[in-house]
């Protein structure tokens, strides 16, 4: 059964540890360069899985499926956290894209995932705020989505177990989404997957190990190459520039 308040107060204990408030949007791929020792992955990878956690004395590893919305990213990683930090079982999750139904143990890392994003004391009263005592439009939802940066579909669940929608409004309000947040003046990226030539990506950990091995000169040049190239950075191997900007520094 579901202990929300613990999972609520662990997201909060994580939060904080990573150096956030127990209330404001987080960005959270900025906060996971501050976890020692792991490395994260973009990969397609299907229809069917949103993300992945290894976890063992040696390696701690998530990976995150690029080809799902910025916002779906977001709310994975969010999960996969769940499975790094406070999963009793396998060091080995594979953790499916659909929202329901789930085991046990993966409802516990949704919910965390969704209290990390939008903690309860913080998203209640953005919604006393922006909606009062009147029902939730799709203006009001969209406009809490945007300001936790969540996938559409993780904010409607939450507003769902919390009362605030009905089952019945869940499905009506999943259509026409990326179309209402333009008429709304909002930025469609958090409905947009990762661009195809950036779908696969390493950050952190993997990438500090192999810097390490250069400065130290323990392995050849071609080696390192080779060592970027398996986790896809031809941009760091090859000197690759892509946005243009020649290394300069940007105000």
């Amino acid at each position: 059964m579901l202990d929300k308040l613990d999972l609520n107060t662990k997201a909060q204990e994580l939060r904080e540890a990573l150096g956030e408030d127990a209330n404001s949007p987080v960005d959270i791929f900025s906060l996971v360069n501050q976890i020692e020792g792991l490395t994260l992955v973009f990969y397609p990878l299907g229809e069917n899985i949103s993300g992945m956690c290894i976890r063992d004395n040696e390696i701690r590893l998530i990976a995150i499926n690029s080809t799902t919305s910025y916002g779906r990213q977001r709310y994975s990683l969010a999960h996969e956290l769940y499975h790094l930090y406070y999963d009793d079982k396998s060091g080995f999750n594979v953790c499916s894209a659909k929202f329901d139904p789930k085991s046990e143990n993966e409802k516990c890392a949704d919910q965390f995932a969704s209290y990390f994003l939008a903690p309860y004391k913080s998203l209640r009263s953005a919604i006393r705020k922006s909606a009062g005592n009147c029902q939730l439009s799709m203006q009001h939802i969209i406009a809490l989505e945007q300001y936790y940066g969540m996938s559409h579909m993780a904010m409607l669940w939450r507003l769902v177990s919390e009362g605030y929608l009905s089952s019945e409004e869940l499905y009506s309000c999943s259509c026409g989404v990326i179309s209402a947040a333009r008429k709304l003046g909002y930025d469609d990226k958090l409905y947009r997957p990762t661009p195809v030539d950036l779908q696969r990506r390493t950050y952190g950990h993997y990438l500090k190990q192999v810097e390490e091995l250069r400065q130290k000169e323990l392995v050849s040049s071609g080696k390192i190459d080779e060592l970027l190239l398996d986790a896809f950075r031809e941009d760091i191997a090859f000197g690759l520039d892509e946005n243009g900007l020649g290394g300069a520094a940007i105000d």
